[in-house]
């Protein structure tokens, strides 16, 4: 439910001149003073739609500065929020104060499994992210380009994705969390896989189990996966836990506590947390 945003808790943006369409505008969640979000419209060779970008920034940005980068993945298709808030979870965890980062939360056209379809142009998620997301976010805001600056949350299907755009690109990302996902998914199909995977061939190249069994030897050295939980996936981030540990590979994981399967139940300060502390 969008909420009225009071005089005085609102922002004022600043129309940027870029050649990229922009739409800069106050977002529905209450924005207070110490923050401001800028929303960006994409249109992407890649994506069926235009899209967009939202961007949490302290109000006051350092002269100079560099801030590493969260990026929140979304689990729904669109500006889509039955599973709450990304944006609202960010405010209520004071992410932007609490660890000095820039929070940034892109849309996708078609349901977000951060995979390229094998034939249709035009659903390609995981080029998207990485060829025009990111590049436009490093080119605009004072964001470390370094990729130890940059760190990848998500919860369910975006839990999947953060694990597999780190997975599959070790040399872009630093660290992912996974809270609550599907981790074990070992075929397409169920949660509306198949149109973006397309095959079968195509869904083993993003498959977690079969890329840590390719990616073992490199993060055997320092811990980069990290995942938590539970409400829906309890059992998966269990058996995820066992094949890391056969796997040598190091990574956090935490049992609990259960909270509701959505943005805005409380977990996502306590994942941040656990995912930059030794940072």
């Amino acid at each position: 439910m969008k909420r009225t945003i009071k005089p005085a808790l609102g922002c004022l943006l600043l129309l940027l001149q870029t050649g990229i369409a922009i739409n800069l505008h106050l977002a529905a969640e209450e924005i207070p003073l110490e923050l401001k979000t800028e929303t960006r419209t994409l249109k992407s060779e890649f994506q069926r739609t235009e899209t967009e970008i939202m961007i949490l920034l302290p109000a006051q940005l350092k002269p100079a500065q560099k801030y590493p980068v969260l990026f929140l993945l979304p689990v729904e298709a669109g500006t889509g929020k039955k599973w709450g808030s990304s944006l609202q979870a960010a405010i209520d965890a004071k992410l932007v104060d609490r660890f000095k980062v820039i929070c940034v939360m892109p849309t996708f056209a078609d349901l977000p499994w951060y995979a390229d379809h094998p034939t249709d142009p035009r659903l390609k998620q995981e080029s998207y992210f990485i060829k025009e997301v990111m590049p436009l976010v490093e080119q605009h805001y004072p964001v470390s380009n370094r990729s130890e600056d940059r760190y990848l949350v998500g919860f369910s299907k975006s839990g999947w994705g953060a694990w597999s755009l780190l997975l599959r690109h070790p040399d872009l990302f630093h660290k992912a969390m996974a809270w609550d996902a599907p981790l074990m998914l070992d075929h397409p199909g169920p949660y509306g896989t198949q149109p973006i995977f397309g095959t079968e061939e195509n869904f083993r190249k993003y498959q977690l189990t079969e890329q840590l069994q390719e990616q073992a030897a490199t993060l055997q050295q320092e811990v980069r996966l990290y995942h938590w939980g539970y409400d829906a996936f309890r059992k998966q981030h269990a058996e995820m836990n066992t094949i890391l540990n056969d796997l040598e590979i190091k990574s956090v994981y935490r049992d609990g506590p259960q909270r509701e399967h959505h943005w805005e139940s409380g977990w996502l300060g306590d994942a941040v947390e656990l995912l930059l502390k030794e940072d």
